[in-house]
């Protein structure tokens, strides 16, 4: 595909983008979504409390830090990714300080 026809197609995404966002509430239309999302924080939840004996305040609060451990690990992984791209141009913009010994680029570390 060509350099051309791809930014034809953004462009037809975004026009069909705005004619829905036009029509319709966003917060409707990705409601089935977000509540999917949300819904892994509470199944992980279900499987550390098989028997379902958890208070429902200490069963929220799992399910909201679940949800920010979540949030916190994908941030890591972006920060650890970005400072790899802005070393990975530092590098190129100054090849001398390249370390032979070092690959060109590592994978960013798997947390989990």
């Amino acid at each position: 595909m060509s350099t051309g026809d791809r930014a034809a197609l953004a462009l037809r995404g975004r026009i069909g983008a705005y004619v829905t966002l036009a029509r319709h509430d966003p917060r409707v239309t990705t409601a089935p979504g977000r509540a999917a999302f949300l819904a892994r924080f509470e199944r992980e939840v279900d499987a550390s409390d098989p028997e379902g004996k958890l208070d429902p305040l200490e069963r929220a609060r799992r399910v909201a830090y679940l949800r920010r451990l979540y949030f916190a690990r994908l941030a890591y992984r972006s920060h650890v990714v970005r400072a790899e791209r802005r070393a990975d141009r530092r590098r190129a913009k100054r090849p001398w300080l390249t370390d032979p010994e070092r690959p060109a680029r590592e994978e960013a570390a798997d947390v989990r």
